[in-house]
């Protein structure tokens, strides 16, 4: 009994703090302070031709940057052309002289036909990121099969 009380204490500590809050980063401060220090970027991947491939399969291609400038590079959004692609954008700022990533994945279900997918990034880069591009045929599949 005389432990309850200790142990109410330890909870109430435990749950009462969110350790949590101290790594979170608030991303609108940190996309209005990189909007005010543009850097520059040098795209070392801007279109990715997969080929031919098989209607269903998936693509996977991670494109490469790596930031020029003087500034912290960070992108602020990624976003598709369409649903059959996801783009995952780096959640961290890419620091001066660092190399960094924006990977790519195209479902090519329902897709038969030339495929052109536009990926589009908003950063704090000056020049602006070009779109980034996948490219390639998807061969539908036959009644046969």
């Amino acid at each position: 009994m005389k432990q309850l009380p200790l142990i109410l204490l330890i909870a109430l500590t435990l749950f009462g703090c969110d350790i949590r809050k101290s790594d979170k980063v608030d991303t609108q401060t940190l996309n209005e302070a990189a909007l005010k220090a543009p850097t520059t970027v040098q795209i070392i991947d801007s279109v990715h031709n997969f080929g031919t491939i098989k209607e269903g399969e998936l693509v996977l291609f991670n494109f490469r940057f790596k930031n020029t400038g003087t500034n912290p590079l960070v992108i602020i959004d990624a976003k598709a052309s369409c649903g059959c692609t996801i783009a995952e954008k780096p959640e961290q700022p890419i620091m001066p002289g660092e190399i960094g990533y924006i990977k790519a994945r195209f479902n090519s279900e329902h897709k038969p036909g030339e495929a052109h997918k536009a990926i589009s990034i908003t950063s704090n880069a000056s020049p602006a990121f070009p779109e980034l591009l996948l490219k390639g045929t998807v061969i539908g599949k036959t009644e046969e099969e």
